[in-house]
């Protein structure tokens, strides 16, 4: 039940990933180009509504916080960051919306989808010698959060600072700038990009 729950999930993702264009190569050009923030605009709603949900459930007890995992910060994560934004920057997807793209019938996503997979082929291949580097030693306090969530076992890096509450203040940032944010913010890339 959990696998077709997950799947079915998964695609009703995938068609609001589909539908708001984020499969779209052309669409991710224009969002970081700031030519059309309508993406961004989504992305930023989404993340928000999701913070404030999520630790507003927490709060009221409704959401278990025992789910909530946590990840290792280490130099590598942040390394492989700047990769991904790079990657997505040049081709348009990310793993998530080169998936979408794919499952859409994009082409070019299918080589896209070929080459994440030879990426993470090397990197399974050099993992040794990355790890003799220090990339993946924990940095931070290695499982941490901005501030403590009460009963997640982790630390926080401000711990006066109650974890749901800056989830939610975070949360609430995140929507008003979607909100605030014009539809662009470079009309003039849009003017040189239809010249061309």
């Amino acid at each position: 039940m959990e696998i077709l729950l997950a799947i079915v999930i998964g695609a009703a993702f995938g068609a609001v990933l589909d539908r708001i264009g984020a499969s779209n190569p052309t669409v991710i050009g224009k969002m970081l180009n700031l030519t059309s923030l309508k993406l961004m605009k989504t992305i930023l709603l989404a993340i928000g509504t999701g913070s404030i949900l999520m630790f507003g459930g927490q709060m009221l007890g409704l959401v278990d916080v025992a789910h909530m995992s946590v990840k290792t910060a280490y130099v590598g994560v942040f390394i492989g960051g700047l990769l991904l934004g790079a990657g997505w920057a040049v081709a348009g997807f990310c793993p998530g919306t080169g998936l979408v793209a794919a499952a859409s019938g994009r082409k070019d996503a299918l080589f896209f989808i070929a080459g994440g997979l030879l990426g993470a082929a090397a990197y399974m291949a050099s993992f040794p010698w990355v790890e003799s580097t220090g990339a993946l030693q924990g940095v931070l306090g290695g499982k941490v959060t901005i501030g403590a969530v009460p009963g997640s076992g982790y630390d926080g890096l401000f711990s006066a600072l109650p974890g749901d509450i800056a989830g939610l203040v975070m949360g609430a940032a995140f929507v008003v700038i979607a909100f605030a944010l014009p539809e662009r913010l470079n009309p003039r890339g849009e003017r040189l990009a239809r010249a061309h």
